[in-house]
């Protein structure tokens, strides 16, 4: 699940990290009054979308005036913001958020996020902030380190130290430095957060560490042990479908193919996806429909498929260990017969009862052509929508 900037500061705030003042508002009027109480010489108005890259869009203005910022608080909301991380259909602003302005010394870079591949705790810095981490990995890498952590109750200074060393700073800001990395480390833990991005990270001319801008994405699974976490959701940054998928238990994620996919098990989706792009089309979607997978669920997911217009067909994948395949083929046919399917669907079945799984489908008096295996699955699909 992913927050809003001036959501993301204020947790920063709370475990005690600098950031600039600052007020948010949901209509321009609202917003012109709270920034009133800001003591500073310049605005900084920003709007507030789930995506990076907002700078360069003009979704970031810097004011001289109350005027000034109602002028062009009118012109941002309810614009279409169109960055690198939206694709071309853009977000619509509908959250303003202006803060006081910072003299900025140096700018920073800073990250931690979760490292699947070692099961550690990763932190990511570079004195190359303000910038895309991604350009400068790829012309300049040698000026980013990552620091691993083992989990811990408490990072060490050794490791904040190991962190912050690429920043260069002198001894009385290290210390600053040091206790934003342990803040951001109990932060990270309490919340279970899964990424924290601060960029930039800027050191002040009066030799503050100040986080200026932040993004923090939490996991799912574990929002049920944060509920304060939970109530910073904004449904009108997520896409409905996959709100309706959430709503069914259904791990759904909308992509930009043309075959939709619905699969049991997160892997076996990913495989899916892959062998869709081997042999040459785009899948449509991430699905995995999990090992219980009742009538009621399989349809659901169909209609989720097919509400996406670029949909042209449909493949299954199931492999039956806990889910019987009997059951799931059953499940299929039902929900095919309530939901008039008008595109073709292609299916795979493995593992227990897939024979009789197959004797359901082939039964069943609908347009349901069963694959052998993943590869004959992809081949037929592909062949059925061109």
């Amino acid at each position: 699940m992913n927050i809003h900037e001036y959501q993301a500061k204020q947790i920063l705030k709370k475990y005690g990290a600098l950031i600039p003042e600052g007020v948010f508002a949901l209509s321009v009027d609202e917003l012109v009054e709270k920034a009133k109480s800001l003591n500073t010489k310049k605005l900084v108005l920003k709007a507030q979308i789930h995506a990076g890259g907002r700078g360069k869009a003009g979704g970031v203005k810097i004011l001289n005036t109350i005027e000034e910022l109602g002028d062009e608080a009118k012109k941002l909301l309810g614009k279409n913001l169109i960055t690198h991380q939206t694709g071309s259909q853009g977000k619509e602003v509908k959250r303003l958020y202006v803060e006081e302005s910072s003299e900025i010394s140096k700018e920073f870079y800073l990250s931690c996020l979760v490292d699947r591949a070692s099961s550690k705790i990763a932190f990511i810095s570079s004195d190359q902030g303000g910038i895309d981490i991604e350009e400068v990995a790829k012309n300049n890498p040698k000026k980013i380190i990552t620091t691993k952590i083992n989990l811990v109750d408490k990072i060490s200074d050794q490791d904040c130290e190991k962190i912050i060393e690429i920043f260069g700073l002198d001894l009385d800001v290290k210390k600053k430095a040091i206790n934003l990395i342990k803040s951001i480390y109990k932060m990270f833990i309490d919340t279970d957060a899964s990424l924290v991005e601060i960029n930039p990270l800027i050191l002040t001319k009066d030799n503050q560490i100040v986080c200026l801008d932040a993004k923090m994405n939490f996991d799912d699974n574990a929002l049920f042990r944060n509920p304060e976490i939970l109530n910073l959701r904004d449904l009108n940054e997520e896409e409905e479908t996959e709100i309706e998928a959430s709503k069914h238990d259904l791990a759904y994620i909308k992509l930009d193919g043309n075959i939709g996919c619905m699969v049991n098990g997160a892997g076996l989706a990913m495989a899916t996806m892959d062998i869709i792009k081997l042999y040459g089309e785009e899948p449509a979607n991430f699905l995995d429909v999990g090992g219980g997978a009742s009538k009621e669920k399989v349809s659901a997911a169909f209609k989720i498929i097919l509400s996406d217009k670029n949909v042209e067909g449909i493949l299954i994948n199931i492999f039956g260990g806990i889910m019987r395949c009997d059951i799931l083929a059953q499940g299929v046919v039902d929900a095919a017969k309530e939901i008039k399917i008008n595109v073709p669907l292609v299916v795979r079945l493995a593992g227990t009862n897939f024979k009789e799984g197959k004797k359901i489908l082939d039964n069943s008096g609908l347009k349901i052509i069963s694959a052998s295996d993943l590869s004959d699955a992809a081949k037929k699909i592909v062949k059925e929508i061109r």
